[in-house]
């Protein structure tokens, strides 16, 4: 029998019975075709106007259309137990870290939002830092880099930053994670922000947001994106194929794909559980870029004449979990359509701080040029992901699971941190 958790089912079954009934659909549940299905919805809903970017998570619906909530993290949701098991990462990093997030807007709740998820998963809490430069500690500033005059809230982002900083920090327990406030979603004003970031010396940061499409002044901006030595993550979009925008068509960011993630209640050295497989996610940005070519290392994966991109820039890189239906267990006490407390949130936007994470964990990316080709040349060390649903009606791997380099998963997902 499928546990749910490290504690034993049989002593739960009246308490838990919701939960762990939940856990099984989880696993057997196909996503909706090309995007979201009628089981969550975008949290920043869109189009976007021109100029501006929507963050890219997605919320878990119930069978009423109504957002999901819970007073305490319900055992189906993925928390630290369930990605530190199945992708075989350890907890902390042996070499100073730093992973910013920027986003959009102020989260008004993060600090406190992050310490309560701390103690519900009772892992280290991470302290809000006394200064810019000290180590291992929270800071949230603006986009001028100041730790005060924040923008103005917006539910939707809030809910996007809470996913970002807790699952930044529960991948990567020991990093310090900076939180980088753009005044409002315009691409100008995020531009400034990934601009701030880099200045307080990030060595990874995530981007869970993106433009409705690409568009030809992508190409002048991309210097934003362009900082040898950082590894810059990019959800890859929540639309499907050709749906992805900018910056994830910068060939000089790692773009995250999105995954369905199977468990086993198989405890190893990393967790209670195990890796059982892994299928693309419907939603998951794919594509070739129409601006920008790939980089050398991408056009010599394998495979890659399959997808049918010729010379231009691969969408994604990598992978990790993004369907909402596995997505992970947020705690976000700005209240989002009129609810706050446990949220089950999912979208590429899960998968980008996530891969973030890992990248801090490998400690690897400041001596190399470009992070995004450290693994094409380690792709053995990741997880393939072979099947799952397409992202839209190409007829190429562009669109859909294959061997070697795929659109949806990239080359894959992690696999212990020797892809990184």
């Amino acid at each position: 029998m499928y546990r749910c958790d490290s504690m034993s089912f049989r002593g739960r079954f009246v308490r838990e019975l919701g939960a762990c009934g939940s856990l099984l659909l989880v696993l057997v549940l196909a996503p909706g075709a090309f995007g979201a299905s009628q089981h969550e919805r975008a949290v920043c809903p869109g189009p976007a106007a021109a100029g501006d970017a929507r963050c890219l998570a997605h919320v878990a619906l119930d069978a009423h259309g109504t957002v999901t909530t819970a007073i305490a993290p319900p055992a189906g949701w993925y928390g630290p137990g369930q990605f530190h098991g199945a992708y075989e990462l350890p907890a902390s990093t042996a070499s100073a870290q730093t992973i910013a997030i920027v986003d959009a807007y102020d989260d008004p709740t993060v600090r406190s939002d992050l310490t309560e998820y701390d103690r519900a998963y009772a892992i280290s809490n991470l302290e809000s830092c006394k200064s810019s430069s000290e180590g291992g500690c929270f800071l949230k500033v603006n986009q001028r880099g100041e730790a005060k005059n924040y923008p103005k809230a917006n539910s939707g982002w809030a809910l996007e930053i809470a996913l970002d900083v807790e699952t930044a920090h529960e991948i990567c327990q020991n990093c310090k994670v900076v939180l980088v406030e753009a005044s409002s979603s315009s691409t100008t004003n995020l531009d400034a922000a990934e601009e701030t970031a880099v200045r307080l010396g990030a060595s990874e940061i995530s981007n869970s947001w993106g433009t409705e499409s690409e568009y030809s002044g992508e190409v002048s901006e991309n210097i934003h994106f362009n900082h040898p030595g950082i590894a810059i993550t990019v959800a890859s979009g929540d639309k499907g194929y050709a749906h992805f925008g900018y910056p994830a068509a910068s060939p000089d960011v790692i773009d995250a794909g999105g995954t369905t993630l199977k468990l086993t209640a198989t405890a190893n050295a990393y967790g209670p559980y195990s890796w059982a497989g892994e299928s693309t996610w419907s939603g998951s940005g794919s594509g070739c870029s129409l601006y920008f070519k790939a980089q050398e290392w991408q056009a010599n994966a394998l495979n890659w004449t399959l997808t049918g991109c010729s010379a231009s820039r691969g969408v994604a890189d990598v992978a990790a979990d993004a369907n909402p239906e596995t997505g992970a267990a947020v705690y976000d006490t700005t209240r989002y359509y009129g609810s706050s407390g446990w949220f089950h949130v999912g979208g590429t936007s899960l998968a980008s701080p996530l891969i973030a994470g890992v990248y801090a964990l490998a400690g690897n990316a400041a001596g190399v040029e470009y992070p995004g080709s450290i693994p094409y040349g380690h792709a053995g060390s990741l997880h393939d992901v072979t099947e799952g649903a397409a992202t839209g009606g190409c007829s190429t791997t562009a669109c859909a699971a294959g061997t070697g380099y795929d659109g949806p998963s990239g080359l894959g997902t992690p696999a212990g941190l020797g892809g990184f």
